[in-house]
């Protein structure tokens, strides 16, 4: 439970209670917690210590829960080997919206792009909450000019050429980013912007801030330090009920 892989059913994350999904959501929505797995649990992960000292963990939110339709059939098999950053370009207003917006998002690549599923493989919104979008196993998609095969693509709910990014949103990024560094055994100096690979402003001035900067890669180093990252995936009727507790603005 604690080493999911996106895009693959894991019903024992069906088990999580409601009691733990409250010791696990806080002040950032989908929070951190420390020693959340059992020292048994088998390591996949790749660390630079000999030593593994914590466990940060986070709950995924199942396809399931926010609502995704089917993938369709087809797509690009891929080995993820860097991490790209992207936003909406919507802009999300209040948190309640995230949900719907993945809704939206899915129904307009399928339908309208024609391409199998929501272009992204995570998302997450502005209170941090994480969502799991396309499996892992499959290549986004881009309308850009950008070849997208062997990226883990991040999606961040909002126009951020326009809004602030919050501070939980960007721990959720960083969550998402630490656990593929370890999962796919990648370094974080892979990390971009789409705006570094195809002409476009994505992922906004206010986000690709904490690129340039060097923030979002030092929080997602300063994840890898302190032992290990898991996103753990939560799924069926409790997920479900976490997901319409977001759109309720709770």
């Amino acid at each position: 439970m604690c080493q999911p892989e996106l895009g693959r059913p894991d019903r024992r994350a069906d088990l999580v209670s409601r009691r733990q999904l409250l010791g696990l959501a806080g002040s950032v929505g989908v929070a951190s917690m420390v020693g959340a797995c059992s020292s048994k649990t088998r390591i996949d992960s790749v660390s630079t210590s000999a030593t593994l000292t914590t466990t940060t963990s986070a709950l995924l939110l199942c396809r399931d829960a926010w609502g995704a339709q089917p993938a369709r059939s087809g797509g690009k098999p891929q080995t993820i080997t860097r991490m790209t950053l992207h936003h909406e370009a919507v802009v999300l207003a209040d948190n309640r919206n995230a949900p719907e917006r993945l809704r939206q998002d899915q129904r307009y690549h399928q339908d309208q792009k024609g391409w199998i599923d929501i272009a992204y493989h995570v998302g997450v919104d502005r209170n941090g909450n994480i969502y799991e979008l396309r499996s892992t196993e499959l290549a986004g998609d881009t309308a850009t000019d950008y070849n997208t095969t062997g990226h883990f693509l991040v999606l961040c709910e909002g126009d951020f050429d326009q809004e602030a990014v919050s501070e939980a949103q960007l721990h959720g990024a960083a969550l998402a980013f630490a656990w593929a560094a370890q999962n796919f055994r990648i370094a974080s100096e892979t990390l971009a912007g789409h705006r570094d690979l195809a002409q476009t402003s994505c992922p906004g001035a206010n986000l690709y801030a904490h690129l340039t900067s060097g923030d979002l890669k030092r929080r997602i180093d300063d994840l890898l330090a302190a032992g290990r990252v898991d996103l753990q995936r939560f799924c069926g009727p409790a997920a479900a009920e976490r997901v319409a507790a977001i759109e309720a603005g709770n």
